[in-house]
């Protein structure tokens, strides 16, 4: 059948949501943009995307830069206060050594007269304005070495430009890439897994309006069918071949169906209500639905039966699981990786004022550019590396173990849910044919009450009957459409598209 009849049922007119029938395709869309889980779904997916790009940042240089400021109380002396001394007065000291040799030797003549005469020689040398004066420029040259060995570092300034380049991390910036990779898809099986828990509970909220809706309409169809009756009992009364028993048999019956209209009415505001917080529309907004006012609903058809291979690839709960076992034996290599030696090229170019390469001149010029190999070796860190390893390696068997039970599960739900939609399949061939009977019942229980062969409880009961088989047979299709969503669920083909 494409189509699942509603009966004879009269159609109401109903106030729209924004002026247009709300789809089961617009609700999900609706629901999906609202929900807040998606949304948290969605975030944790572009923190995973961030996170991938992390990883591949590590493949390139770090470069850096630095700059520093320090004062200081006290200059650094090089030399002590008695070296700088000397060095000060060195053209003094050397003026005075020389005068002393020359006198020594004076004294060292045999004629004492010619001592007397070289001692007032030198004195009048020595006194004359006219002599060459060493004393003077060494003591200035003393003075400006005796400066350089006493620098200000009174303000130290120094800057520096670092770039590091990793050459071999043992493979740790390539498992933490595929790491990342695999994170930012589990990050995606995760929003599809909450994506297909909204659709499925979207559709069912849909249906269930539908089934209300349709339920409420016969309940109606229905009172109005004994509402006749009973006027026609009144007139049978005064026409003397019905009795007061009769008429009481068709108002029982006419509260039961005013009764069933009326929780059908309650049933449907909190259907409506409840599907209106999935879809994030105010509580009392007065929706209808796309298929609550059709003479048919249409019928669903069979989800195309997949391997369960094609099952495992596509469910999000095995992916998964696949993917935390992927990370955690990346994982594994990365605290692995912990263990072997690190080689990184490195390099920088310093700037320091006092600048160390010109005597602590006070000046920007002359920064240094050096490179060389950074190799660093772990030796012993208490076995936390090695215990790192292991401890990711039991995390992956035990994310492979919960994937075998994954496997089991899924294996065991796709089977239950393809027999529940061909058993809901043949529930409504078996509903569509005791329909078509229990038409045909009334229809001849009502020739035959007109005619007054047949007695009321008679119509009456043909009335119930033809009560049930409707109900059935929208329970029926109902529980067709909820089977469909459910296997095309269970088999990893629910999605907004579909």
């Amino acid at each position: 059948m494409g189509a699942l009849l509603l009966g004879s049922v009269c159609l109401h007119a109903q106030t729209t949501y924004n002026g247009q029938p709300l789809s089961l395709q617009t609700c999900r869309e609706m629901a999906l943009r609202q929900s807040k889980d998606l949304d948290q779904a969605r975030i944790k997916e572009e923190m995973a995307g961030y996170d991938r790009k992390i990883a591949i940042a590590n493949y390139f240089p770090k470069m850096g830069a630095t700059g520093a400021y320090l004062y200081n109380t006290r200059d650094v002396k090089l030399i002590s206060d008695e070296q700088s001394a000397r060095l000060r007065n060195a053209g003094t000291t050397l003026d005075n050594d020389i005068w002393d040799a020359m006198g020594s030797r004076v004294d060292k003549m045999e004629s004492g007269r010619i001592k007397e005469i070289g001692h007032a020689l030198l004195d009048e040398f020595r006194n004359s304005p006219d002599k060459v004066d060493i004393a003077t420029p060494i003591n200035a040259i003393g003075e400006e070495i005796d400066a350089g060995l006493h620098p200000d570092l009174h303000n130290i300034w120094a800057g520096a430009v670092t770039i590091e380049q990793p050459v071999f991390v043992g493979g740790k910036i390539v498992y933490s890439n595929q790491m990342a990779s695999l994170a930012q898809q589990l990050a995606q099986s995760q929003y599809d897994m909450k994506e297909a828990d909204i659709l499925l509970d979207v559709d069912q909220a849909y249906w269930q309006i539908i089934s209300i809706s349709e339920k409420k309409k016969l309940a109606e169809s229905y009172s109005e069918l004994l509402t006749r009756m009973l006027g026609d009992v009144d007139a049978a009364i005064s026409a003397g071949v019905s009795t007061q028993s009769d008429a009481l048999q068709v108002k029982v019956k006419a509260n039961e169906a005013a009764m069933l209209l009326t929780q059908a009415t309650h049933g449907l505001a909190l259907a409506k209500m409840l599907l209106c917080q999935r879809i994030g529309l105010p509580l009392d907004s007065d929706i209808i639905l796309a298929d609550e006012g059709r003479d048919v609903i249409p019928e669903p058809s069979a989800p195309v039966q997949a391997s369960l291979e094609d099952i495992y690839a596509t469910r999000p709960e095995t992916r998964s699981l696949e993917l935390a076992s992927q990370i955690y034996d990346r994982k594994a290599k990365i605290a692995r990786a912990d263990m072997m030696p690190t080689v990184a090229l490195v390099g920088a170019y310093t700037l320091t004022n006092p600048n160390t390469f010109n005597g602590f001149q006070t000046t920007w010029q002359g920064g240094n550019l050096s490179a060389g190999v950074l190799v660093r070796i772990p030796i012993f860190h208490g076995g936390e590396s090695l215990f790192k390893y292991k401890k990711a390696q039991a995390e992956a068997r035990l994310y492979d173990d919960q994937l075998g039970n994954a496997r089991e599960m899924i294996e065991l739900q796709v089977s239950q849910q393809r027999k529940l939609f061909a058993e809901a399949r043949q529930k409504l061939e078996m509903a569509a044919s005791n329909l078509a009977s229990a038409d045909e019942n009334l229809r001849s229980a009502k020739v035959g009450y007109e005619a007054g062969i047949i007695p009321t409880s008679t119509a009456l009961a043909a009335h119930t009957a033809w009560l049930s088989a409707h109900s059935e047979f929208i329970d029926a299709g109902i529980q067709l459409q909820i089977c469909a969503s459910s296997l095309r669920k269970a088999e990893g083909q629910y999605h907004s598209n579909n």
